[in-house]
């Protein structure tokens, strides 16, 4: 089996901005997990979106639900990951939103390498978190 990856929602959204099948950002032998907070964050895009895009992106978001091998909760040990991220952030004066905290938690708790276009995020500073940052 290829890498173990976590896909950020910027991958999502830059996937299917540039009408790309989403897995032209891996591998096939790629094991991909979705953190749910990636999943919340486009389906909120979906329904914030005008309503003659929200079935093409519908149908971005399924085509990419049957690559992903889970969609990974935000359980006990992805809340546990993400109070050590909380506190390590804190120790180190390196504040991070809270929606990429849960991504680098979820990331760091099925120990996948997030996989994201967003350079500003720095989830590979994060103690414990692999990450691959993408360009276009």
């Amino acid at each position: 089996m290829g890498r173990r990856l976590a896909l950020d929602a910027s991958v999502l959204i830059a996937a299917e901005r540039a009408r790309q099948a989403p897995n032209d950002w891996f591998q096939p032998d790629d094991g991909i997990g979705l953190p749910s907070i990636a999943l919340a964050e486009f389906k909120g895009g979906i329904a914030c979106a005008r309503p003659e895009s929200r079935p093409r992106l519908q149908r971005f978001l399924d085509r990419l639900l049957e690559l992903v091998a889970a969609v990974s909760p935000y359980d006990e040990v992805a809340l546990k990951q993400h109070a050590r991220l909380i506190a390590w952030t804190v120790r180190h004066g390196s504040p991070r939103g809270q929606d990429n905290l849960i991504v680098a938690a979820i990331a760091a708790a099925t120990r996948r390498t997030i996989l994201t276009l967003d350079k500003r995020a720095h989830f590979d500073e994060l103690s414990g978190v692999q990450a691959i940052v993408l360009s276009l």
